[in-house]
């Protein structure tokens, strides 16, 4: 009977025990509201930024990295494309302006641009270049994200070479075929030999005159330059950052600086590997009717051009797609290490 009493009179000490803990806590947790300027029956503010990092997918957060940093790439570097295009498709008036009809150069293709639509014309084509290149950036960083996710990849994982050859051909492949009809626009509007007045338009001008086939004319030499380009640029940047010392990558400042000097060789490199394509493709949107598929592209530019015909506009094309893909990867690695996907 004792025994008894004894464990009810020890339970009811552990449960008033508990009740003071309780009690306790809760003053507790109400003075600490009190001490942050909040009354008892006002709800804590919510932390918004920290709210919305948890709300975005990770594959959001690197289109939106991408888009971020193809912008500025894209506005900086393209007079250098506007060269580049006119380089493989010179206008009459260009090549009777030199000396014996020799073929001009990047410096007269510049100066001729310039002497005729003044600084501005550099710029000629802006609109389909943002609506393809920030996008595209977008859509290529938000796929390269997904599909390492696929493989397995976290993010302190480094990518093997052909994984990265792999990945980066897929990703731009996808992105490529997205936006193949703003290829297409881009192309002719720096060309300067056809005149649209606004995106829209020649969206419809296009689909009128050619439909569908004329919106995607030149795809194949496309994805065979922006596919391998993709690839092979993401072998060398990761591979050249691999062989960086792990500590050097611990200052931001240094490793902005890597980043750019892996961006610039890798850039190089799949530069040259892929002009060839970037010809034929440029050949094939201009003139449709002429260039149905790359062979007849590829025979023209051999009995016009001969080798070197294949790497007419290499030098602004190597320029501004090494520099543009440096920067917005250095871009891109900076914003994604501030957000949390590194």
């Amino acid at each position: 009977m004792s025994k008894q009493i004894s464990e009810i009179t020890s339970h009811e000490i552990k449960v008033e025990g508990k009740s003071s803990v309780n009690q306790k806590s809760s003053v507790n947790n109400d003075l600490s509201v009190f001490a942050d300027g909040w009354a008892i029956d006002t709800a804590v503010p919510l932390d918004l930024k920290k709210s919305a990092d948890k709300d975005y997918h990770p594959v959001l957060k690197a289109f939106l990295a991408g888009s971020f940093s193809g912008t500025f790439s894209t506005i900086l570097f393209q007079p250098l494309d506007l060269v580049k295009t006119r380089l493989q498709n010179p206008s009459h008036h260009v090549v009777a302006a030199t000396v014996n009809r020799v073929q001009p150069g990047m410096i007269t293709i510049f100066a001729n641009i310039v002497r005729q639509e003044q600084i501005a014309g550099l710029w000629r084509g802006m609109v389909p270049s943002i609506a393809r290149c920030v996008p595209g950036v977008g859509l290529y960083f938000s796929s390269l994200h997904w599909l390492k996710a696929k493989l397995g990849k976290t993010r302190n994982q480094d990518l093997g070479p052909l994984e990265a050859v792999m990945l980066g051909v897929v990703a731009r492949t996808m992105s490529g075929v997205a936006l193949i009809p703003i290829t297409v626009i881009k192309t002719r509007y720096e060309s300067g030999v056809y005149k649209y007045n606004s995106l829209g338009g020649a969206l419809k001008a296009i689909y009128k005159a050619e439909g569908l086939r004329g919106l995607s004319c030149g795809l194949g030499p496309t994805l065979a330059r922006d596919a391998p380009f993709s690839g092979l640029y993401l072998m060398f940047y990761t591979q050249a950052k691999q062989s960086v010392p792990k500590e050097w990558m611990q200052s931001p400042s240094a490793a902005s600086v890597i980043h750019f000097s892996c961006g610039i060789m890798a850039g190089i490199a799949a530069s040259l590997a892929t002009n060839p394509a970037d010809v034929l493709k440029t050949k094939m949107q201009l003139y449709p009717d002429k260039f149905p598929n790359a062979f007849s592209a590829a025979l023209y530019v051999q009995q016009t051009y001969g080798f070197r015909g294949y790497f007419k506009g290499a030098v602004p094309r190597m320029l501004r797609r090494t520099l543009m893909a440096a920067m917005a990867w250095t871009v891109f690695e900076e914003i994604t290490r501030s957000i949390g996907l590194k």
